[in-house]
């Protein structure tokens, strides 16, 4: 069995749904006592956030990519970043380590397109939502992408760093995001793709007429297969 390198902490949250996932995979596959073999480097999400806010792109990727090298020293054999805002950040992370990088965006985009989907809605940051360093893999993908006007990705935002971040769900805040999926269905979607490692605890596939794509849940699942991909 080879080892998972989870760099998390934006937010913990969200990281410990990736740790117990790639467990209940690895559980599920084997059996009995068997549990997946993990490295996780957890970040104070304070620190990264100011960078964000402040636009400091350059001094997240000397912290994250600290932290990434400290992973593979502790024997990881691929880094999984917890997060999809912190991707913007992939190419520099992935000059920093010898080891594979298991890119978000991509992963997203194979499930995506293995379920027959063209159109797809974006949740996330605002930086996720309206840059291209995640849009931009799905586009090479072949795959339509269609965000929520400026308004509504404010809200979309607010609700992951003054909610979710915190570990509050609240249910006026799911019925807000419904009524913004509604919009992307309308603006063409087939499927959702919830784009921020949060946003799982809020909205799940219930919720939502059409597939949604949860990208924690993908991520992990992608990191278990590729631990168990040496083993009977």
């Amino acid at each position: 069995m080879k080892t998972i390198g989870l760099l998390g902490g934006m937010s913990w949250e969200s990281s410990a749904e990736y740790y117990r996932i790639a467990n209940e995979y690895v559980k599920a596959r084997l059996g009995g006592h068997h549990s997946a073999k993990i490295v996780l480097y957890s970040v104070d999400f304070a620190e990264i956030e100011k960078c964000q806010s402040a636009g400091r792109w350059d001094e997240a990727a000397v912290l994250l990519k600290a932290a990434a090298q400290s992973i593979e020293r502790a024997g990881a054999d691929i880094l999984v970043l917890c997060t999809n805002t912190m991707h913007k950040l992939a190419e520099e992370l992935k000059a920093s380590i010898r080891i594979p990088f298991l890119h978000i965006a991509e992963a997203t985009g194979q499930e995506i397109i293995h379920q027959g989907v063209k159109t797809v809605g974006l949740l996330g940051t605002r930086y996720t939502m309206e840059q291209d360093f995640y849009k931009g893999k799905l586009l090479e993908m072949g795959l339509t992408v269609v965000v929520p006007p400026e308004e509504e990705r404010q809200v979309v935002h607010r609700i992951i760093y003054d909610e979710l971040c915190l570990g509050r769900v609240n249910g006026a805040s799911r019925e807000q995001y419904q009524r913004i999926i509604q919009g992307l269905i309308a603006q063409g979607a087939q499927g959702i793709i919830l784009g921020c490692t949060e946003i799982t605890l809020l909205i799940k596939q219930k919720d939502v007429p059409v597939p949604v794509f949860d990208t924690t849940s993908i991520h992990a699942i992608k990191a278990a297969e590729f631990c168990l991909a040496s083993s009977p």
